[in-house]
């Protein structure tokens, strides 16, 4: 085998080795005669501990194939205080919770967390950063605040008139 062949499979081969994440908390094959599998991992917001996020990804280890579809779902899954909401970024584009790398062609998965202050809901967006088949790949989660300590009753929020 020459030189560059050894390269590239050392090089595929580490970046095996850094996709195998603590967070994982599924693997599930999609068949023998394929190296993709679905990824589930588990991402609880740093800012926000009440809000843990589940993501479903097709991850193929030495395959050039695409993997940008991924899905997500979050859930309040403890106390949310207005202390937490507080430090979290409140503009329009709300601030990156996670990345990952899904990609020796430098695509990265990220989920950004964005409030909606008139609904009182967190909304997490995950999405990649390369166009794929004319799209950027995306889904969208939310948690409304609601029945939590953090809610406050938004005042640009107008009651529809009676009739």
């Amino acid at each position: 085998m020459n030189k560059f062949k050894l390269q590239i499979i050392a090089l595929l081969a580490a970046a095996g080795l850094f996709g195998c994440d603590k967070s994982e908390v599924g693997d599930i094959s999609l068949g023998v005669f394929t190296t993709q599998d679905i990824k589930l991992n588990t991402l609880v917001d740093p800012l926000v501990p009440g809000v843990t996020c589940h993501v479903a990804s097709i991850e193929a280890d030495l395959s050039f194939a695409d993997p940008s579809d991924s899905s997500i779902a979050c859930r309040q899954t403890g106390e949310i205080s207005a202390a937490m909401i507080a430090t979290i970024d409140k503009s329009k584009s709300g601030e990156i919770v996670f990345r990952k790398s899904k990609s020796i062609f430098f695509k990265t998965m990220k989920i950004r967390r964005v409030f909606d202050a008139e609904s009182q809901t967190l909304m997490y967006v995950s999405y990649s950063t390369k166009e794929t088949s004319g799209s950027f790949k995306h889904s969208l989660s939310t948690v409304p605040l609601w029945g939590t300590q953090a809610y406050v009753t938004p005042v640009s929020i107008e009651q529809p008139p009676s009739r």
